[in-house]
């Protein structure tokens, strides 16, 4: 789009496009690609914006559940970040997983959609727990950035930034960003399309402070552990998802400052 104008973006994703760890189900979630809305906006005032994340899905639930209701609303940008929860699983095929995003890339792309993606930071670097799938990670990386180049997509480098690591930019379950590491994706996301206005202050280190060490950072992990990580082992086990019931928050292309239909008005229910 001539001067980095958009009219119709539209967000497709799991979790951290939804918006969790950036506000709550009561007060509402923000998340990173209401934040990039809001730069798109501040360019382009006439943005309409549509989010059809839903926290929960792996790429296939994505590919299989949104692109379609996403190619219907015509949107000259659009966001794909998924994989994260395949990473999670037992099973993993960083091929099959990049799979579904390039399918994703070449169907928006072949309308005329401007695709934007991102690559993953080393989650054993946010929670040490975490290190044995580490290569699982830098593996799925690899392959975004080949699918992504295959189609034009444009790809913002999280991975290859010390301060996509850093603690303050994630929330107390290390899985979801804090409201500090939505606006910094959203920076970056402005910043790979070039947006007027945008820069790489995202990439900047935040001050330095002190890191728990011996028996207090060992403390700190069987706290994660036992808050976060068991939990959802055990949805896991029961064969349950943090999303069952959801629907998008956002199904439908509106105004920024425009109120979507409520959670009792389009019967989404609350999941455990």
């Amino acid at each position: 789009m001539p001067s980095g104008e958009y009219q119709r973006y539209v967000a497709l994703g799991d979790s951290q496009t939804e918006g969790l760890g950036d506000g709550d189900d009561t007060v509402g979630l923000r998340g990173f690609a209401d934040r990039f809305a809001e730069h798109l906006a501040a360019v382009s005032p006439g943005l309409r914006y549509a989010n059809l994340a839903v926290r929960g899905r792996v790429a296939g639930q994505v590919h299989a559940e949104q692109l379609g209701p996403a190619l219907a609303l015509r949107p000259d940008l659009a966001t794909v970040v998924a994989g994260v929860n395949d990473l999670l699983r037992p099973r993993f095929d960083a091929a099959e997983v990049a799979g579904h995003l390039e399918e994703m890339f070449a169907a928006l792309t072949a309308t005329g959609t401007q695709v934007v993606t991102l690559t993953f930071p080393d989650v054993g670097k946010i929670a040490p727990l975490a290190r044995p799938i580490r290569s699982r990670v830098f593996d799925l990386n690899t392959h975004i950035r080949a699918a992504a180049a295959r189609h034009g997509v444009t790809v913002a480098e999280t991975a290859r930034h010390a301060v996509a690591t850093d603690p303050r930019l994630w929330s107390a379950d290390r899985l979801h960003a804090s409201p500090l590491g939505h606006e910094r994706i959203a920076a970056a996301l402005a910043e790979a399309i070039h947006l007027p206005g945008s820069d790489d202050t995202w990439t900047r280190p935040l001050p330095p402070q002190a890191v728990p060490r011996g028996r207090q950072a060992a403390a700190a992990e069987l706290r994660w552990a036992a808050g976060f990580l068991g939990p959802w082992l055990g949805r896991r086990l029961r064969g349950r998802s943090s999303g069952d019931g959801r629907t998008a928050k956002r199904p439908q292309l509106l105004p920024l400052d425009a109120t979507p239909a409520s959670p009792a008005d389009t019967g989404q229910r609350e999941s455990s």
